[in-house]
């Protein structure tokens, strides 16, 4: 795999001003094409529409340059209002909540991320999450992001796998929280490597079993 990870569409600021950026979303817990990529009630990740599953090997390179913060107001089922700004800025000032708000403005943190190995190569994903496990999770990746930087500015990108882990909630049962598993820092000046013609035949035979979950 390459050192190499390029993002589609962003003119990025120069590295030097990840480390207080990303270090300022510790104290407050999309690109187009992208699909929304969340971790489910049942602990399995799934993106897009067709609630499609992550494949379990799967390797995502995290934008550094893509971490949001801000609020959000949810109806019943349905977003009634969100404002998001990069975490360099500070939290958006928000109005009354939308009254059909079961919960009023609620904290939302966010970032993208692009498959790098896998069946799903290439393809660019919105993380965004209200929970307090998530954005816990989010967190400490943007921390360790920040440390990175502060240590070697020409790797980055975080290359991570999409983990779980749960604990027992007295009235809710079993609770799936997210888990960043990094595996490297990379550069992002370029594309990564393709895929050696047997990985791709490979990828090719396995896509058609791909289990899809219902909404």
């Amino acid at each position: 795999m390459s050192n190499l990870v390029a993002f589609a569409g962003a003119n990025l600021p120069a590295v030097a001003s990840l480390s207080t950026a990303l270090r300022s979303i510790a104290s407050d817990v999309g690109p187009t094409g992208s699909v929304i990529i969340k971790m489910d009630k049942t602990g399995h990740w799934v993106f897009g529409a067709d609630q499609t599953e992550v494949e379990d090997d799967s390797l995502w390179a995290v934008n550094p340059f893509s971490f949001v913060h801000g609020f959000i107001a949810w109806g019943d089922g349905e977003v009634l209002g969100e404002k998001m700004v990069p975490v360099a800025e500070p939290l958006p000032e928000v109005g009354p909540a939308p009254a059909a708000a079961k919960r009023g403005w609620e904290t939302q943190v966010g970032m993208s991320l692009k498959c790098i190995k896998g069946e799903d190569v290439g393809m660019e994903a919105r993380y965004n999450v209200t929970s307090v496990g998530g954005k816990r999770a989010v967190q400490e990746l943007a921390v360790a992001i920040a440390t990175q930087v502060d240590a070697d500015q020409t790797k980055p990108v975080p290359v991570v796998r999409l983990k779980k882990e749960h604990y027992q909630h007295k009235s809710y049962g079993r609770i799936y929280t997210p888990i960043f598993d990094i595996v490297e820092f990379v550069s992002m000046e370029a594309e990564p490597e393709a895929p050696a013609e047997g990985d791709a035949e490979a990828v090719q035979e396995s896509t058609p079993g791909r289990r899809r979950r219902s909404v």
